[in-house]
């Protein structure tokens, strides 16, 4: 018999992706059953607000898992490593949101508007990874143009925000503004150069081809999603001093011919996606508009004049919300819906 509510638990719960999935899954009145807020020893034994109680931060370990039904997970890839396998182990279905397991042949990689049918491949381990942040907004406003005429290259160059490396790199940010204005030295600690009022064209280390590994996530993940590893990907992955919501200009040439008037009219009918594009009026997405909301913002949308069936577009989404918490909780909901 189908249960009516669940035991879900979130490992890394203190963190900046912990406390949004805290957020969604009580904004759509997910049914949870019990709740197991997970966290390292340094956050164990604080306290979490959830459906009106107080929720006690208990220490992740190896018996974390026994009778949860599906976990959500955001705790740094080693940890997800190390534990992931254990809770499923245990029974749990684990929704992944570091980058361990998203280039697994046996973990799905779904984005729940794209490729919601992959989840069926869980049973093989157990895990279903949700992609990167950055990923995850591009392919979402994709996949309606790449089903109509067929995208055989992507071209993006990534405007992501500070949250994006975590809560310490808010803080720095936010620090070295207060210093700055302060006509004090900014400190640098978090992130490789200082980010206050300055951009770092490198996102994670660099690999021997010259890409970051951010930037061959987005390569290897998109192909994966779609199925399709004759899409031809290229990416640059920029930090710049925003708090939360990562920008993306992005370029596609298709197979078929295609208009902007045709992938506007596309776009405006596709799930998850707001068209803001009216330049005249000075309507576009920005991060200050997209902070809090589920949707990705897709504006800017105008021929390539340099190309035949070229399109240039800017995309903009809440990189904790759709970005993370929300698409893992996107896929619990499918989860229970089909599967559990």
């Amino acid at each position: 018999m189908k249960k009516k509510a669940y035991t879900v638990a979130i490992a890394g719960a203190t963190g900046v992706v912990g406390q949004e999935f805290l957020k969604i899954l009580q904004e759509r009145k997910f049914p949870v059953k019990e709740l197991r807020l997970l966290a390292s020893e340094r956050s164990a034994g604080v306290k979490m607000e959830f459906g009106g109680k107080e929720e006690l931060v208990r220490l992740l370990s190896e018996e974390s898992f026994e009778g949860v039904d599906i976990g959500l997970f955001s705790p740094g890839a080693p940890v997800s490593a190390l534990y992931a396998p254990k809770a499923a182990k245990a029974g749990c279905v684990v929704v992944d949101n570091t980058s361990q397991f998203r280039m697994d042949p046996d973990v799905p990689l779904v984005v729940p508007e794209v490729n919601p049918g992959a989840i069926a491949g869980y049973k093989k381990k157990g895990i279903i990874a949700n992609p990167n942040c950055s990923t995850i907004q591009m392919v979402v406003a994709l996949k309606p143009i790449h089903d109509a005429f067929r995208i055989k290259r992507i071209v993006v160059s990534t405007y992501q925000s500070v949250s994006g490396a975590g809560k310490e790199a808010m803080e720095e940010l936010s620090m070295q503004v207060k210093s700055l204005f302060n006509m004090m030295e900014a400190e640098v600690e978090v992130l490789p150069h200082r980010i206050a009022f300055n951009c770092l064209p490198q996102i994670d280390s660099f690999l021997e081809n010259g890409y970051t590994k951010e930037e061959m996530k987005m390569v290897n993940e998109t192909q994966k999603i779609f199925g399709d590893s004759s899409i031809k990907v290229t990416a640059t992955a920029v930090r710049v001093p925003v708090f939360v919501s990562h920008s993306e200009s992005v370029n596609i040439e298709t197979e078929k011919p295609v208009t902007a008037a045709k992938v506007k009219a596309l776009l405006k009918k596709a799930p998850g996606v707001v068209v803001a594009d009216d330049p005249k009026k000075g309507l576009y997405p920005m991060p200050i508009d997209a902070v809090g909301l589920d949707a990705v913002f897709v504006g800017r949308i105008r021929q390539d004049i340099s190309v035949p069936n070229g399109i240039n577009m800017w995309i903009v989404s809440d990189n904790l919300r759709k970005g993370a918490a929300l698409n893992a909780v996107q896929i619990a909901e499918l989860l229970i819906k089909d599967y559990l």
